[in-house]
């Protein structure tokens, strides 16, 4: 499949406001008062990706992610739509966040996603998913389609 490049449907990108003073700054990640109900986050993670390191792509059948980009470092996230009855179906969008353009990315489900770490330091990602991992008390299966250990994958982070 050709992607081309564009905007994507459902795909909610919001620049994240630092509010700085002699002690540092903050940024309000998410409102309950900004989001629909079926975003709510039922859990929130932190994780570090290490220089020049990859993670994804992959994608969830039910669950939307809510990540967001603050820094240390920055970050090359790409999207793809890959969802038939989606009117943004084969688009792909790419855009670099983090320390010098904090961002909250949507990422609902049926979107394939992925980011590299393009700094030299340990980079930060907050993730405010509305499904919990592995479901209550992880019993369930693990909503997630890895697309990253395939060659062949039309999802590539290197291209």
């Amino acid at each position: 499949m050709t992607w081309t490049h564009g905007d994507i449907d459902g795909v909610g990108i919001k620049k994240l406001v630092q509010h700085s003073d002699v002690r540092g700054w903050l940024s309000e990640l998410f409102r309950s008062d900004e989001l629909p109900p079926d975003l709510m986050p039922a859990m929130a993670y932190v994780s570090v990706t290490l220089p020049h390191t990859k993670r994804g792509p992959h994608e969830h059948s039910v669950q939307t992610d809510i990540f967001c980009f603050v820094g240390p470092g920055h970050f090359k996230i790409r999207l793809w739509d890959n969802r038939k009855h989606s009117p943004t179906y084969g688009k792909m969008f790419e855009t670099v966040v983090g320390e010098n353009n904090p961002t909250l990315i949507i990422v609902p489900p049926g979107v394939v996603h992925g980011y590299v770490n393009d700094s030299d330091v340990p980079a930060w990602v907050f993730n405010c998913p509305n499904r919990l991992f592995a479901g209550f008390k992880r019993s369930e299966s693990v909503d997630e389609t890895r697309h990253e250990d395939s060659v062949s994958s039309p999802f590539q982070l290197d291209s």
